[in-house]
């Protein structure tokens, strides 16, 4: 898999066990959240990890999705999508932590984060297990855009639970 050239990292479960305990430090620095929400599919994973190390119970989840399929390089739909957004629940006055797995353009985290805006936190941070600088095209940077980032990468970042 790491043959291929757009592929910049795979990362095993260790990278992913270091990468959500590199960002739930940081987050705790910052205050624990009282919310996770995950991005699904793929953001569920870090978001549990998070929410179990953070000691947080309280979880939800918003299907928001760009690419139209799985695998490296896969096409992406020119906006995200988001189907059910009512599965967010009552989110007004909490401080709530957005997580995905990746952050490529940060459209799709920013789609979710507007979902979760709409119904009234009193805080909203974001979290991205990686994030893919090759696609990242506008301004703000990354490190501006999302609040906590486990680690940069040039290329597709292949996650274990993509490998089958």
């Amino acid at each position: 898999m790491a043959a291929d050239p757009r592929v910049g990292a795979v990362l095993s479960w260790g990278d992913v066990e270091a990468l959500t305990g590199s960002i739930a430090e940081r987050v705790w620095a910052d205050g624990a959240p009282e919310a996770v929400v995950g991005v699904l599919r793929g953001g569920m994973v870090p978001a549990t990890l998070l929410a179990h190390r953070l000691g947080v119970r309280d979880m939800r989840a918003v299907e928001v999705t760009r690419t139209t399929a799985d695998g490296v390089g896969a096409a992406k739909a020119p906006e995200p999508q988001y189907r059910n957004p009512a599965s967010l629940g009552v989110l007004a006055g909490l401080d709530v932590l957005v997580v995905d797995d990746i952050a490529g353009s940060g459209a799709t985290l920013n789609r979710a984060r507007r979902l979760v805006r709409a119904l009234g936190p009193s805080r909203i941070r974001t979290a991205a297990m990686a994030v893919n600088r090759d696609n990242w095209s506008t301004e703000p940077g990354p490190e501006e855009a999302v609040d906590y980032i486990g680690e940069l990468y040039e290329g597709w970042v292949v996650f274990p639970w993509e490998r089958h």
